[in-house]
Formats: C-alpha cells, structure tokens, sequence
C-alpha cells in the first residue's frame, strides 16, 4: 500500500483561513502586524525566500518592511537597524534571513533582537524557553514539521523518532520539540556509524541534512511517518533527503519535496508574527 502524502501546500491555506480570523481581529483594534525583514548579502535563494514571505504575508494583510545590505555590510549596521526596529512599537516580528555573508557571525546579530520580537525562535532566550519547555516563540521549520505530523492523526507519544541533521535550525529543535510531546528521540549526523540502522527503527523520521536521495527505501520502517525537510538543486530541479517514489512504497506517510515542509515553514513565520502583535496588543 502506497504511503499517504502529506500536503503541505494544502496544510498552510487551512492554517492561513485561522490566521488570516486573528489578523483582521487585530485590525479590529487598531492594530496592523507588521515583519521587518532584514537581508544582507546577494545569495540568489535568500532573496527568493525573503520574496516568498513576503507574498504570503501579504495575502494574509499582515505588513513587510525590507531592509537590505550589501554583501559587504558591517555587523555594526545591521544591528543597528535592530535596534531601531526593536524600539518601533509598529514592528512586531524582525527577522534576519540566513545565513548571513561569511564575515558576520549569526549569533551575535540574532541576540540582538528582543526576545518578544524573534519571530524566527533563535534568541539564544527562546532557544533556552524551547529546551526547557517554557514559553517562547519556536523556530518556524521545526514548528511546521510538527504540524505537518500531528496533520496525519498519528499519536507522537511514546513513539521512536529519528532526526538525521543537528543544525541549530531545524535538527536541534526539531529533536527537542518531539521530545516535548513524549517520543523517543535519536539524533544522527556525520559521524553516526550506522545511519541505517537508527532510521529504520524510527516511527517518525525526519531528514534535514540537504543531502539528495541519503535516506533509500530500505532505510525506511514500513509505515513510519517520514517528513524531508532537506531541499538540494540539481540540475534546475529540487531534490529531498529521501528517495521519493521508492519511498513511498514503505512509508505510512510522507512528505514531497517541494510541497511539504516549505510552505508550511513560512505560515509558522506568519503564525509567530500574528502571536507577537497580539502578545504586544494584550500586554
């Protein structure tokens, strides 16, 4: 039996009807959710994401303010424009689109956003809520993966989960998140020894190492739940981390690439935005 997909395209415009209910409640009050997004440098597929965002949000009425550098921008500016976007009470969400041009080190631009303000979850405070189960905003590609398999209706308790990845952005909270909702995580990378064998115990399997076709159908426990967050271009063409078609053949579910993860990372930027103007709103 073939594996169900899992719609992402299709899973964003049912959470964007949601959110577009709490947008005009905010207009309702005078308020207008507003995201800064700040782009430096001149990476093509950067600058195609920021362009993205920025059509989603405005279809969901929620406003975008673009501030961009050159490649060569210095560190000192680009927090500077924090600064001030951080001191606009009409700015409700800024977001540094990554990766940054090789000179700047992320992390030290990112602490600079409020807490309240990170829409994208990767102020080294939301991080710190996220690991210790408090409150804070979530990074927008783990929140969306845990969408994407709550959508199937399969309980995440007490379930063998794998994520192959342990990037900052996706792996590390992605793995956290399903540890918060009570699976058994185990975390795969470079070094693991036998990939294989940790994927293939897996009830829900996610892959974010960007690396086309690494997880085959064989690596794959019949009827898991597999979400490929990983997107290479070959050729013009997007490839995932798992073989597709072969796939599908084993999985119970899983996501296509594109179509999956993608769309419902960006309605999560959208989601955080729309939450941190009505934070702002109700105090």
């Amino acid at each position: 039996m073939k594996a169900s997909i899992i719609d992402g395209a299709g899973l964003a415009i049912r959470y964007a009807e949601g959110l577009k209910a709490r947008v005009n409640a905010l207009h309702e009050k005078g308020v207008r959710p507003r995201l800064a997004v700040i782009l430096a440098g001149d990476n093509p597929a950067s600058a195609a994401y920021v362009r993205l965002k920025a059509k989603r949000a405005a279809e969901l009425e929620i406003e975008t303010e673009l501030c961009a550098y050159d490649n060569g921008v210095a560190a000192e500016t680009l927090i500077g424009r924090i600064r001030a976007l951080n001191a606009d009470e009409n700015a409700h969400g800024i977001l540094v689109q990554l990766p940054l041009p090789a000179h700047l080190d992320a992390l030290h631009v990112l602490k600079h956003i409020l807490p309240e303000k990170d829409v994208d979850g990767l102020h080294p405070l939301n991080v710190g809520a996220l690991l210790r189960g408090g409150e804070g905003f979530i990074p927008c590609t783990p929140k969306g993966v845990l969408a994407l398999i709550e959508s199937t209706g399969e309980a995440i308790d007490g379930k063998a989960a794998c994520v192959v990845g342990r990037s900052n952005t996706v792996g590390k909270p992605a793995a956290v998140l399903l540890l918060r909702h009570n699976a058994t995580v185990t975390i795969c990378h470079t070094e693991t020894r036998d990939l294989a064998a940790a994927t293939r115990a897996a009830d829900i399997l996610v892959s974010a190492a960007g690396h086309k076709a690494l997880i085959g159908a064989d690596m794959i426990k019949p009827g898991a739940i597999v979400i490929d967050v990983g997107m290479t271009k070959v050729d013009g063409k997007w490839y995932g981390d798992v073989d597709f078609e072969p796939a599908c053949e084993v999985a119970g579910y899983i996501t296509p690439v594109p179509g999956g993860v993608g769309p419902m990372t960006i309605m999560m930027l959208m989601e955080n935005t729309v939450e941190a103007a009505e934070k702002r709103l109700h105090g």
